[in-house]
């Protein structure tokens, strides 16, 4: 049946004639169903701002992490060892500056950074080595060690290729640029 069928002079069935009391009867209804439920409607959209206002969903482009998805609650936070933090990138390489990173704690303030050739550890613990050049042949100078300073965090991730702070232009992050705690979805 079509919708409007202008031959027969109907709209979904209903012949023209009987139209004008049905499209009361169809409004009345319509009118019912939205007082009815725009409370749901009202509390949904409620919901969704106040989400958006404390936390937004990240994705992982890389293979750097086996997540790809993230929910980030925005804020300050104070990060510990092994938590996710989501950050903004300082600019330089293949990134722009702001974009956003996701990467793991490993090094807090107070930490002690050693590098033997491009060996990192962290308080002793072997966190990775840093490579010498991209995969597209660009050199990469590796990141500094010392005691890592109040307000800066040291933060990797296990994948060989990641861009994290076993290199200068990641180097340690400055809580300014923490964008708030990660939590991985999927």
């Amino acid at each position: 049946m079509n919708i409007i069928d202008i031959k027969a002079g109907t709209l979904l069935g209903i012949p023209k004639h009987e139209l004008p009391g049905r499209s009361k009867d169809i409004l009345r209804k319509l009118f019912e169903l939205v007082r009815k439920y725009l409370w749901v409607w009202l509390i949904v959209v409620s919901a969704a701002m106040l989400f958006q206002h404390y936390f937004f969903l990240g994705f992982n482009t890389t293979y750097s992490l086996p997540q790809t998805c993230f929910l980030i609650k925005k804020g300050l936070f104070t990060p510990a060892r092994g938590d996710y933090m989501a950050f903004r990138w300082g600019g330089g390489g293949p990134y722009k500056e702001g974009t956003y990173f996701t990467k793991i704690v490993v090094g807090l303030p107070g930490d002690e950074v050693t590098r033997k050739g491009r060996d990192f550890y962290v308080n002793g613990k072997y966190v990775g080595t840093a490579k010498t050049h991209t995969k597209m042949g660009d050199p990469l100078e590796a990141g500094r060690s010392g005691t890592i300073g109040e307000g800066e965090y040291y933060v990797m991730t296990p994948h060989p290729d990641s861009l994290d702070s076993r290199y200068f232009i990641t180097g340690w992050i400055r809580k300014e640029a923490i964008i708030g705690k990660a939590y991985a979805v999927f």
